[in-house]
């Protein structure tokens, strides 16, 4: 019997294959678990449970500011705060109903309120009605690619009705007001919802309901506070409130460097000229979140520090006196006749040698639209904002741009009597003075010796009543020469929107006549206060400034800290000028205020601080507020004065300026009234600090001056002309 052959069981080859290609796949899928479970293990265990890291930067107060002598100027009054911050994950509705249980507690103003927002509270309040109000062909159109989703939120917008708008009740609008301070900023940054006129009561209401109250939080914020109440605000500036936030304007700028954009900065002047200084160094605050925005966890990175304090150069006794006086002045000839233009007057008064500025006063007399009353008002701004033509007050600059060009020497004379010019009214002096030389030119305010100097600049030659050709170039010569004192350029305060004043258009022979006496081209207060302070120190144009010293701030508010910077003084430019020549003019504005016949000497011949300086007049146009009243311009005087005291060792200079000061070609003096009593208000008070000091006036003096030999020299001229009768 035969054995059958034994049966193969064949497994068809593709099976195999597809066995094989089973048995790599899942080697490859457990290696790779392994892998991951081993090597990226933790880094997944931490995205599941993910936190992120979100720095938050805190404000702090801003630095103060002191007068020269340490007197709180600027400072910062504490308030109880009420603020909320918005988490990442913090949806619309839970805000509202925080901000619903808030509004039981705390008492706020609608005022602020927009028809935006109400627009956006309407919606939120009625979803399903704001649904209602698209259509299905506004849909259609998204599907179609013709209207975007954000479109279909400003179509609910403008289909909601005035009706309900006005729906609103009380209560509501108070919800609302709190509402859009909650949504006022970023997430996880804190928004103040009130930090004025919050009541014991309301903070202590709010302390109590914290657990209820999501995100809401009490602190200490605060505002500035102005000792001196509205001495030099518009000068020291203002700074935007937590509703403001950041100007728009600026916004860029100030966010890219770690600013939010509720936080407060200066808006104006001193205030804006040093937010860096100011601002401080906000508190840095690291608050860990879930992937939820919860915060998990808080930590202080560094803390803050409010920012640093400004020592100013005012002295607040004499900006203070000077202030009073200037409202006295300007309330007593307001009364006089032919003085209804008459509303303004400003002081500026400056250390020659350094730039520093000790007074800087203006005061506005203006009329309450509402109320119809008058009130004096600050106008310190005024002194670098505001430009007038000064009249004689300058030729001390002529006198020298005379010098260096060559038009005259020292010594030169001329026959002062009026100048009659073909086809023109005669041109001349407030009396015919006769021979005069540069010196007795300055004192008697000649304005013939002044426009005989600009006929030679021109390269004119004078023919009684024939044509007068000038070069126009000469306009030029002037003006630069004079631009070397600060008159006509920016004097470089440190403070924003200073203006140049305005040059005259014009470029006839006659204008050029005019520019030489101070009533062509416009300067303002403070220009004139470094032109004379040019003259005094002896020809450096030195730059003004009001910021004496940055401190650091130390905890003790009543201190301050270590100096961080002090400000030097800054010579921005020497006139080219002989000292000799300079000497001239130092003599020349002695003889005005000291010698009989001089143009001030009735008011500081007498003083024992020995001034020098120069008196102005101009006749101007009134270019004021009340302009639009008149049908045709309305000619007027401004009356200035400038100088220096002691003459021979100037320590203080001044410029005082009354635009359209009276009607008329005569008239008041205030101009030399306010000089004198702020001059003698300064000697005074220096006086009683250094009796107060136990330091003893220094009597020495510097002869410089006086034994120049070009002014002996002169003045044994004089003394030889009056013996021949000469």
């Amino acid at each position: 019997m035969k054995k059958g052959k034994k049966k193969k069981t064949h497994v068809p080859f593709r099976l195999n294959f597809l066995f094989f290609f089973v048995f790599v796949l899942f080697s490859i899928l457990i290696l790779r678990l392994g892998f991951v479970q081993i090597v990226y293990g933790d880094d997944y265990r931490r995205e599941i449970a993910r936190t992120e890291d979100v720095t938050v930067n805190n404000p702090v107060p801003r630095g103060k500011m002191y007068d020269r002598n340490l007197k709180v100027m600027v400072d910062n009054v504490p308030l109880d705060a009420i603020t909320y911050t918005r988490y990442q994950s913090t949806k619309p509705q839970e805000m509202l109903d925080t901000a619903e249980k808030l509004s039981k507690l705390i008492t706020v103003s609608p005022k602020k309120i927009t028809e935006r927002d109400k627009k956006d509270f309407w919606i939120l309040k009625h979803p399903k009605l704001a649904e209602k109000k698209i259509t299905a062909h506004d849909r259609k159109l998204v599907e179609q690619k013709k209207l975007e989703e954000k479109d279909l939120y400003k179509l609910q917008l403008d289909r909601i009705t005035e009706q309900e708008l006005n729906s609103f009740s009380p209560h509501d609008l108070k919800v609302l007001a709190i509402f859009r301070q909650f949504t006022g900023g970023y997430a996880l940054t804190p928004q103040t919802v009130k930090n004025k006129g919050v009541t014991k009561a309301e903070f202590a209401k709010v302390s109590e309901n914290l657990s209820s109250l999501p995100g809401v939080n009490i602190t200490t914020d605060w505002d500035r506070s102005y000792p001196y109440n509205k001495t030099l605000q518009t000068v020291l500036g203002k700074v935007s409130s937590s509703d403001e936030g950041l100007p728009s304007e600026q916004l860029d700028y100030y966010l890219a460097r770690d600013y939010s954009r509720n936080d407060r900065v200066g808006k104006s002047y001193l205030e804006k000229e040093y937010e860096d200084v100011l601002h401080g160094q906000k508190a840095k605050v690291k608050n860990v979140t879930d992937k939820s925005g919860n915060i998990v966890d808080s930590k202080v990175i560094t803390e803050g520090q409010r920012g640093k304090d400004l020592v100013l150069t005012i002295d607040m006794d004499l900006q203070l006196a000077t202030e009073k006086i200037i409202e006295e002045e300007l309330l007593k000839y307001k009364s006089m006749p032919n003085t209804a233009l008459l509303d303004r007057a400003f002081m500026v008064v400056m250390d020659p040698n350094t730039g520093e500025i000790l007074t800087m006063a203006g005061k506005r007399y203006v009329k309450d639209k509402k109320t119809g009353k008058h009130t004096v008002e600050d106008f310190a701004l005024g002194n670098i904002t505001t430009s007038y033509n000064m009249g004689s007050a300058v030729k001390g600059a002529t006198v020298l741009t005379g010098y260096q060009t060559g038009a005259i020497q020292p010594g030169t004379t001329f026959y002062d009597t009026k100048l009659k010019f073909k086809g023109t009214k005669p041109k001349g002096s407030s009396h015919n003075y006769g021979w005069l030389n540069d010196l007795d030119a300055l004192k008697h305010s000649s304005n013939v010796y002044m426009f005989r100097t600009a006929i030679n600049i021109g390269g004119g030659h004078y023919v009684y009543n024939g044509p007068l050709d000038l070069n126009p170039k000469a306009f030029s010569t002037i003006r630069d020469s004079f631009a070397q004192f600060g008159l006509g350029v920016r004097t470089g305060i440190d403070l924003p929107n200073e203006m140049v004043g305005f040059k005259g258009s014009e470029t006839t022979p006659g204008k050029l006549l005019d520019l030489a006496i101070g009533q062509y081209d416009t300067y303002t207060p403070m220009q004139m206060a470094q032109y004379v302070s040019t003259i005094a120190n002896g020809g450096n144009r030195m730059k003004p400034h009001l910021v004496k010293e940055i401190h650091d701030p130390v905890n003790n508010n009543d201190q301050l800290g270590p100096v961080v910077k002090e400000i030097v003084p800054t010579v921005m430019n020497r006139i080219d000028m002989k000292s000799s020549w300079i000497d001239r003019i130092h003599e020349g504005f002695r003889r005005v205020m000291q010698e009989n016949g001089g143009t001030a000497a009735a008011f500081f011949a007498h003083k024992s601080y020995k001034p020098a300086g120069k008196t102005g007049t101009a006749q101007s146009f009134y270019d004021g507020p009340d302009r639009a009243k008149y049908s045709k311009p309305v000619e007027t005087m401004n009356i200035t004065l400038v100088g220096y005291a002691p003459y021979n060792h100037p320590e203080v200079a001044f410029a005082t300026v009354v635009p359209w000061a009276y009607q008329g070609h005569t008239g008041h003096t205030m101009n030399k009234e306010i000089a004198e009593k702020v001059l003698d208000t300064y000697f005074k008070l220096k006086k009683e600090r250094e009796k107060a000091q136990g330091k003893k006036t220094d009597t020495a003096t510097d002869e410089r001056i006086a034994n120049s030999p070009s002014i002996k020299k002169e003045q044994a001229a004089i003394r030889k002309s009056q013996k021949t009768g000469n």
